[in-house]
């Protein structure tokens, strides 16, 4: 698995986050492929934490696999460190997510955490967001009016077809969008009715950024 040099830079990005989780404590934990090396790494180390509290049912299984407990976010209280991968980075620690359709619990997870540390290899940084596709969690019955919305912005959405989040939910991916203000537009998103959560992460961007091996504040 590790042959693949963008696997390779995400494997080492895993490991480094090890060196932030604290003992004794809980661990929020995200979604994807960066992560499953985390998690893989956290089982080595189970036996100095409490546990997880999961972004998404697949991390969930992981996690149980690796003889983690899982705790639900209502009974964990605040969290000191949340470990979740990105599709898109910014210099400024911004964040594009939501490939994996986890964006929500993920968003939610970030901001019931104090450090939101960020693990991703060298393709996945960017300059200004917006060439990874947007992702927008809908409510069903919105998603054509979301759409048109979006249009009415520039955007070119997308119905993820045949997906359905964790949440029941749908989602849009927005295309030919270039992110100058990713603050804005995601508070600009979040006003449209329907719109459960919007994978830009910007008034909550990572506080810590880890590439590589490399260590970067967001």
């Amino acid at each position: 698995m590790s042959q693949d040099p963008r696997n390779e830079g995400k494997r080492l990005s895993a490991l480094k986050a090890l060196e932030f989780v604290e003992d004794g404590s809980i661990v929020g934990v995200g979604t994807g492929s960066t992560v499953a090396f985390f998690i893989e790494g956290l089982a080595d180390m189970k036996s100095r934490i409490k546990g997880a509290v999961s972004s998404s049912e697949q991390s969930t299984r992981l996690l149980e696999k690796a003889g983690i407990e899982v705790f639900d976010l209502n009974h964990a209280g605040t969290l000191p460190l949340y470990v979740d991968g990105a599709d898109e980075c910014d210099p400024h620690g911004r964040l594009i997510k939501g490939g994996g359709g986890a964006l929500t619990r993920e968003k939610i997870i970030a901001a019931a955490s104090r450090r939101f540390v960020c693990i991703v290899d060298p393709s996945k940084e960017v300059d200004v967001l917006g060439r990874f596709p947007l992702p927008i969690e809908v409510i069903p019955m919105a998603r054509s009016y979301v759409a048109r919305e979006i249009v009415a912005r520039g955007g070119q959405p997308v119905w993820r077809d045949g997906f359905t989040t964790d949440n029941g939910n749908v989602i849009l991916d927005v295309h030919n969008w270039s992110i100058t203000d990713p603050v804005a537009l995601e508070r600009e998103l979040n006003q449209l009715a329907g719109v459960v959560c919007v994978g830009l992460f910007a008034a909550r961007a990572a506080d810590v950024v880890i590439v590589g091996a490399n260590v970067r504040q967001g």
